[in-house]
């Protein structure tokens, strides 16, 4: 059945427009009329600024669970808290042991409740889908459920609760690090993350499932995680195809391992393999040689920046102009979700490299939201979202003009305004498909997001 939504301003990119008349049908936009210049009988209105819906190209929807968490110390005797003698996680590899110690508790049915809230969180951030990077597969001990894709479907069902698109990015994740003298094997809540062989991976991946709102990516998690032996090169002609991403020179000891054991870089390692290639996405990409960059560039391959994980971890920041000169496109993760906001992931793009270089200017607001939509939904297998046209995914993001922190700019300078001064709380509207799933603020399917967050992260403290 058609719907039609009056835009009062929307980004057609590059600029903005008012009065701007979409009407969808079967999920997509079969129309758009600008200069109208009142809502027409039947149209449901959107006040504001409309963008396409946002993608969120890099999520663990587990790590949800970490927020103020991971921020907090811990006593010898074990208590936390945040005054004298309480130490915060000082490392991505300490903060990584908080973060085992969530991925302890979760099953399938309580994976889905923390999802589904996560995902709903989303949506009110005017995320109209996301691409889970997805390891937490098996029972405690490594063993696989009864359906050996019980979390991943998990995620799946999750997805279709909130009301939002999924990229289901399953991971390969065989090993337990990388050392001078080879990998090791994987320990503790590790065993949860990995199938033993990459062939028992391409098993299990292999009667994944997609859907209306799901499909299907693969991922290796990184070169600490799979080693050389277990076969990039038979990985790539395996998931041909469909989107593949991976978590690349993250930290600067991932580096070193690898050339202590490879004598070459992450980047390099894997580009002798065939891996690099237009479907192929590297997450965070901080630590890389120029040789690196024009690897990744040469390729075509896209790199996900994640600014408030990489920044809330310490981990740096990551060459992502020369990357785009070099011809990667850029899209924006929330990866951990230290905080959901894919403005704030914009904004934090150009606003740590004006800090890095001392000088301004490096994206404009189009080609930031570019990042934070069309870009990132590419990257995730959704060529046909991110853009207000005809033959366009009906997937719209409304955020407000008039918050204290949007008001008094001309609509003129509406896309500037939303990504250097809005955040995920001026979000009224979220439409996915056509289907108005976030209104005037509130999540129509979820009804009470902040409690079901709350319940689902306190059933993973047991």
């Amino acid at each position: 059945m058609p719907v039609t939504y009056w835009l009062e301003h929307a980004w057609l990119d590059p600029q903005v427009a008012s009065g701007v008349l979409v009407t969808a049908d079967g999920g997509r936009i079969t129309k758009v009329r600008t200069g109208t210049p009142a809502p027409p009988p039947g149209a449901t209105a959107l006040h504001g600024l409309t963008l396409p819906g946002l993608a969120n190209a890099h999520s663990h929807a587990f790590h949800r669970a970490l927020r103020g968490t991971a921020q907090a110390g811990r006593l010898e005797d074990g208590t936390r808290g945040t005054g004298p003698g309480h130490q915060a996680p000082t490392s991505f590899w300490t903060w990584r042991e908080v973060m085992y110690a969530t991925a302890r508790s979760l099953t399938p049915d309580s994976y889905f409740a923390l999802a589904t809230a996560v995902y709903a969180e989303m949506a009110l951030a005017g995320i109209t889908c996301v691409g889970e990077f997805h390891y937490l597969h098996h029972q405690g001990d490594g063993t696989p459920y009864a359906d050996p894709n019980a979390m991943g479907e998990a995620l799946i069902a999750a997805a279709a609760e909130a009301g939002i698109r999924i990229t289901l990015l399953d991971t390969a994740y065989l090993r337990g690090g990388l050392g001078p003298d080879g990998h090791l094997p994987l320990e503790g809540v590790q065993a949860r993350f990995g199938d033993g062989t990459a062939d028992r991976w391409y098993d299990r991946w292999s009667r994944l499932k997609g859907a209306a709102h799901a499909r299907i990516g693969a991922a290796v998690h990184s070169v600490r995680a799979f080693a050389e032996e277990d076969g990039y090169a038979t990985f790539a002609e395996r998931t041909s195809g469909v989107p593949v991403h991976v978590h690349l020179s993250e930290q600067p000891a991932e580096n070193e391992a690898c050339l202590a054991r490879y004598g070459r870089t992450p980047a390099r390692l894997l580009a002798d393999h065939g891996f690099w290639g237009p479907h192929t996405t590297a997450v965070h990409a901080t630590h890389l040689t120029d040789t690196d960059i024009d690897l990744l560039g040469g390729a075509g391959s896209t790199v996900c920046m994640c600014p408030t994980t990489e920044r809330d971890l310490a981990d740096g920041i990551g060459p992502a102009p020369a990357l785009q000169r070099a011809g990667s496109p850029l899209s924006l993760g929330s990866d951990s979700h230290a905080v959901i906001d894919l403005l704030e992931e914009a904004r934090a793009m150009e606003l740590d490299e004006r800090l890095r270089t001392r000088a301004r200017g490096h994206w404009t607001a189009a080609a930031l939201l570019r990042a934070a939509g069309a870009d990132g939904h590419a990257c995730l297998g959704w060529p046909e979202a991110g853009r207000i046209r005809p033959g366009a995914l009906a997937d719209l993001t409304t955020i407000a003009l008039d918050s204290v922190r949007t008001a008094g700019p001309p609509p003129g300078l509406a896309a500037e305004t939303a990504v250097f001064a809005a955040s995920a709380a001026d979000v009224r509207h979220t439409v996915v498909g056509g289907r108005h799933v976030v209104a005037d603020g509130r999540h129509r399917l979820v009804d009470d997001v902040p409690a079901a967050l709350a319940a689902a992260i306190a059933a993973t403290r047991g």
